[in-house]
């Protein structure tokens, strides 16, 4: 599995933006009014990936101590993790990623669809309502970016040296 390019990511926004925007010029009146619990729920999200991801982090990227002592005001060195659980994890991020990217393309083109009327009450609120949740999917594509890059095995001193030009035997 190869990391999300952020390219993709954009190019997605966009595209999905573009395709709500042309529905909704002629199917806006027929929807409801716009929900806000999306917000609070993608960057409830959003959290739980980045403190995860800060979590894998530290734990991939500490050095285990072999002579580790037990004393006052010391952390004991965090527990490995299981590969198979980073592996889950990374695809976590990737899939909550491009889920988000699509989620901010929709209400996006939501926006932009509802720029040129908001004199009205109900399409202001639903434009506010979906740029705070344009906001919280970006925020959310961020965290699980972020996951998927704490997911990443750490170089080791081998790998180190294959990138300056050591031949291989």
């Amino acid at each position: 599995m190869k990391p999300s390019r952020p390219l993709f990511l954009i190019a997605l926004v966009v595209v999905v933006a573009v395709v709500t925007w042309a529905v909704l010029r002629s199917a806006y009146m027929s929807l409801p009014p716009l929900p806000w619990t999306a917000v609070p729920t993608l960057l409830l999200l959003a959290l739980g990936e980045a403190s995860t991801g800060l979590n894998v982090l530290r734990r991939l990227r500490s050095k285990p101590d072999e002579r580790y002592r037990p004393q006052p005001g010391r952390k004991p060195p965090p527990k490995p993790l299981e590969p198979m659980a980073v592996a889950r994890l990374a695809a976590l991020g990737k899939a909550s990623a491009h889920s988000a990217a699509v989620i901010a393309g929709v209400f996006g083109g939501f926006a932009v669809s509802l720029t040129s009327s908001l004199d009205k009450a109900t399409p202001r609120h639903d434009f506010f309502v979906s740029g705070g949740t344009f906001l919280a999917a970006v925020v959310l594509v961020g965290a699980a970016v972020f996951l998927e890059y704490a997911c990443r095995v750490p170089k080791g001193p081998d790998d180190e040296e294959e990138g300056r030009g050591a031949s291989r035997a």
